[in-house]
């Protein structure tokens, strides 16, 4: 048998075609490496649409479904983590009171003169300064006070003031990199599996292409496995990161979905990127100002702000500088002003990470405790959007990679 065996080795070495069957396996490999490479680069990439519409082009699959993508962070993970009036409620809203008060009360001369100035240069201009420092005072004085109900009551309505969907999906609408990098950051592992495990996947598919080219030196035979490879890769590395989704045991070794494998990591991930990148108090409190529910908003800034501005001294002083008539008007601009005064101290980085400290910990907790089913959403919709377009573009580039390996054994 060892003769026989040695005899045929002989004989297979002396092929012309010899070094040509030992690059198959790992030509399959290769080309298994740039589809699964390639079928990464296509779900994110590039952002915006190239190419001649609606004939000819690509955009990522991501980018291209930014607003179905959004609601599904939302749908799939973000509501099921718990409900904006407690993300808001863990924020402190006593603290974002306190911090309001303290950035507006450091500005309220600034904020006073360009109303007034605005409305009547000329009559603010000239009014005695004692009368305008009473204003300053009196307006200071009130601004805790005025905050800290306007804050409770925008926490006691959060859920009517704010539309979590819609602030979401317009923000990563209008910020595609950032919507790629939810996925990316949170399934980076998985998506280097991906691409890595084509090489092996397609050096294991090499070696069957081998065994069938020498009994069958047939010309179909490498275009045929090329297009296997293609697909087959991908769909095998798709399912390795997400089945089974419950751990099952083989004898020794217990089978986990890759990504579902990580629930912990990824949980402080998702938490880190959640809390400092879309669920901000910047952007909720933006939101809450101007937002497609912000008339909702006006109206209880309106209700907050009418004790200071009916008060005695304020009022006199505005009615000094704007005259009876344009009183109104003059209310109307202190509520828009309002509006800007609420939002500018949420420019504080250091107080928007301090705030998402608070909430991150609870989102880290409430996603390390969803079931693997639950989990598995926050990145499979990444996979599953467009994934037979991947699939079949990865066959079609593997048999064109078949065919031209078809070519180089010709010339062998």
């Amino acid at each position: 048998m060892l003769d026989s065996l040695n005899a045929w080795w002989i004989e297979f070495y002396a092929q012309p075609q010899f070094w040509g069957y030992v690059a198959m396996p790992f030509i399959a490999g290769t080309i298994g490496w740039i589809t699964n490479w390639l079928a990464v680069q296509m779900t994110f990439y590039p952002t915006e649409f190239i190419g001649i519409r609606p004939f000819l082009g690509w955009q990522g699959i991501i980018p291209s479904k930014v607003e179905k993508m959004a609601a599904i962070v939302v749908d799939k993970t973000l509501q099921k983590l718990g409900s904006l009036d407690e993300f808001f409620r863990e924020m402190e809203p006593h603290k974002i009171a306190s911090h309001i008060s303290n950035v507006t009360s450091a500005r309220v001369e600034e904020y006073i003169d360009e109303v007034m100035t605005e409305k009547n240069a000329v009559l603010w201009e000239n009014l005695p300064v004692i009368v305008k420092k009473r204003v300053y005072q009196r307006v200071r004085r009130q601004i805790p006070e005025l905050m800290d109900g306007l804050v409770t009551d925008i926490s006691d309505n959060i859920e009517d003031l704010v539309d979590l969907k819609h602030m979401i999906t317009t923000l990563l609408s209008n910020d595609k990199v950032l919507l790629n990098r939810v996925f990316l950051e949170v399934g980076e592992p998985e998506f280097k599996f991906v691409i890595n495990s084509g090489f092996y996947f397609g050096f294991l598919f090499g070696l069957v292409q081998l065994a069938v080219y020498i009994q069958y030196p047939e010309d179909w035979v490498t275009p045929f496995f090329g297009f296997l490879v293609g697909t087959a890769t991908n769909w095998l590395a798709l399912n390795v990161i997400f089945r089974p989704v419950d751990p099952v045991k083989v004898g020794p070794v217990t089978m986990h979905g890759l990504f579902l494998k990580r629930q912990r990591d990824v949980a402080a991930t998702f938490a880190r990127l959640a809390t400092q990148e879309f669920m901000t108090i910047k952007n909720i409190m933006t939101a809450v100002m101007t937002g497609p529910r912000s008339h909702r908003t006006r109206a209880i800034i309106k209700k907050n702000i009418r004790p200071l501005v009916e008060g005695g001294v304020v009022r006199t002083a505005a009615q000094l500088t704007v005259g009876m008539g344009g009183y109104a008007s003059l209310k109307k601009a202190i509520e828009a002003k309002a509006i800007d005064m609420s939002l500018e101290p949420f420019d504080d980085p250091v107080f928007n990470k301090d705030r998402g400290v608070v909430v991150e910990r609870l989102f880290r907790e409430r996603m390390e405790a969803l079931s693997s089913e639950e989990f598995q959403d926050l990145l499979r919709p990444a996979f599953q959007e467009d994934e037979w377009i991947l699939i079949l573009v990865g066959g079609v580039l593997g048999a064109g990679a078949g065919l031209i390996q078809w070519a180089l054994m010709l010339s062998l």
